[in-house]
């Protein structure tokens, strides 16, 4: 049953769901994407490796955000809140850049294309595409077509930073915790304290933190001037119904 509002009128009656459809649409699909890039993974390689990775992880808090909000718009219903959906976009499109700027770059130093056990081909192919393209970019293009702007705030931007933080020490302490040979002991070479020392670790780690927060922060600062492209909306009655607007 709906609540009343104070004055005894449902809320349905003053502020009627309006479905989404092209939203609750266009997530799915990026969520369909995001958890077959998971899925070939999963199937190809180490299920007990494969979720170890950032890319894995940003991907499936994205498919979870994507796949609830597609739900809540298909139905009409409120959106997530700013934090959790500006959290999944900046975690993936920092996917994306540390991929291929730093990963895919043979110039940057911690390029992992020449690592045989990083060799990527057939299926993997697929994965790494969804995983690491369509995926953030997709994010991107949701977040300016189908989010209404000015819902997050700077205080966010330290709070998400926990996240990459958290996963900081986590691959740290599996790494130290495995034998020098295991697969995938350090998931990212720029986290790789047998080769770089935990002095250079944590040079890596501050510079990625100052990008990353900055990144963050742009975000933000992006969301508060960037239009409302779905244009202003009737928040009161629906369109042609009539008094108010």
């Amino acid at each position: 049953m709906t609540a009343p509002t104070p004055t005894g009128v449902p809320a349905s009656a003053v502020v009627p769901p309006r479905r989404r459809p092209y939203a609750a649409v266009f997530r799915a699909l990026l969520c369909a994407a995001a958890v077959t890039g998971i899925v070939i993974d999963l199937t190809i390689g180490d299920p007990l490796v494969v979720p170890v990775y950032f890319t894995i992880q940003s991907n499936a808090l994205l498919a979870l955000t994507l796949g609830w909000s597609a739900v809540r718009a298909w139905k009409g219903r409120p959106p997530l809140s700013p934090r959790l959906t500006g959290g999944a976009l900046l975690f993936i499109v920092i996917t994306g850049l540390v991929y291929h700027l730093i990963l895919a770059n043979d110039s940057s130093g911690f390029s992992m294309t020449g690592d045989p056990e990083h060799t990527i081909t057939g299926w993997r192919t697929v994965s790494n595409q969804l995983l690491h393209t369509v995926t953030p970019i997709g994010a991107v293009l949701e977040w300016l077509l189908f989010t209404a702007p000015g819902g997050l705030l700077f205080r966010y931007a330290a709070q998400w930073l926990l996240y990459p933080a958290a996963y900081l020490a986590f691959a740290l302490v599996r790494g130290a915790a495995l034998d020098p040979g295991a697969e995938a002991r350090y998931p990212y070479p720029f986290l790789d304290a047998a080769r770089h020392g935990y002095a250079g670790i944590a040079t890596n780690a501050l510079v990625l933190g100052l990008v990353f927060y900055s990144l963050a922060l742009a975000l933000v600062a992006l969301d508060h001037v960037r239009p409302h492209l779905r244009g202003r909306e009737n928040r009161i009655s629906p369109t042609r119904a009539g008094g108010l607007k």
